[in-house]
């Protein structure tokens, strides 16, 4: 397959701080990629390098073959980015601000209000086509944002944190438009820190951890690196954390990891046949285990096991300084 976005080496400091230290990436044409990682990765580092908006300090970036630094232009004219934060105008319509957009791109007048209603309609936002952006929900917003980036037909789109801040309903919405996307043949780099995110959209992905790639692959591949099963378990007494983790690291040598709240942790299992004797060891000894259950490995278990630490699912707020 043709690859779209290419990187090599790539690294970018801003004075004593390494943004970014060597990211290798290859992405071939019409897929949705992920780069998955925490608050202050280098994520949005990425993306504005690849869309001209920085250049890097080293190594080098080619999107759809040319260069992101001698040819910034070329590959300005080919992509649509759209950043973590709304960049309507709140005073404009929804199709006001979708038509100022065609105009700035060069379309004529009745081009401009053509493309701005079949977005509108595209995006489930006809019936707000009329009303000032600044009443626009935050999910209405977001999809007149992405709309604004497909004015023009891009080869090539960029979403950086596209669903930060969205209720579940939203995101879904989101996702829908993603789907979308991609499915009339445009590239999609994606950057975000929802696990569930990169799982359900992303055909390949990358976790990158301080300006580093990590890992890369299938979210298959990613969780079957991790282990055969995920062991979720849920005491009912919090004081018995302590007793059911000891037991597991000292007498089965596994690895815990922190669950959602202080009665439960994880554990990830290389064999099935060990689900028994984790039970008998830990309800033999007088603990009272509120739930017990296997099942493959998240994404969020993934992340932990690279990484060392959860993911933040916060705002990526100033990145590029990091």
């Amino acid at each position: 397959m043709t690859v779209a976005i290419e990187t090599i080496g790539l690294v970018k400091k801003f004075g004593e701080t390494r943004a970014l230290d060597g990211i290798n990436l290859k992405i071939q044409q019409g897929s949705v990629y992920g780069l998955l990682g925490p608050n202050g990765a280098g994520k949005t580092t990425t993306i504005r390098i690849l869309a001209t908006l920085l250049k890097p300090t080293e190594g080098k970036a080619t999107v759809l073959g040319q260069d992101v630094v001698r040819e910034a232009a070329s590959v300005r004219a080919r992509v649509g980015l759209t950043g973590q934060y709304a960049s309507v105008d709140e005073e404009l319509t929804g199709h006001e601000n979708l038509v100022l957009i065609g105009r700035l791109l060069g379309l004529s007048w009745k081009a401009a209000n053509v493309r701005s209603a079949e977005l509108l309609s595209a995006f489930g936002l006809s019936d707000a086509a009329t009303r000032l952006a600044r009443t626009y929900s935050g999910g209405m917003r977001r999809r007149i944002d992405i709309a604004a980036g497909l004015v023009f037909t891009p080869e090539i789109v960029f979403l950086d944190e596209p669903t930060t801040g969205l209720d579940p309903r939203s995101r879904s919405q989101v996702w829908d438009i993603v789907r979308a996307i991609a499915a009339q043949g445009t590239t999609v780099l994606l950057t975000t820190q929802y696990m569930e995110e990169a799982d359900r959209l992303a055909d390949r992905l990358a976790v990158i951890d301080h300006g580093r790639v990590i890992a890369e692959g299938t979210s298959q591949d990613l969780k079957s690196s991790v282990g055969a099963s995920t062991l979720r378990v849920r005491l009912y007494n919090a004081e018995d954390r302590a007793a059911a983790e000891t037991k597991l690291t000292q007498s089965m040598a596994l690895e815990i990891l922190p669950g959602n709240d202080p009665l439960s942790f994880v554990a990830n299992i290389a064999r099935e046949a060990q689900i028994p004797e984790i039970f008998q060891t830990l309800s033999g000894d007088g603990i009272r285990l509120a739930e017990f259950a296997t099942g493959q490995p998240s994404m969020d278990d993934v992340f932990f096991a690279l990484t060392g630490h959860l993911a933040d699912n916060k705002s990526e707020d100033g990145e590029v300084q990091s």
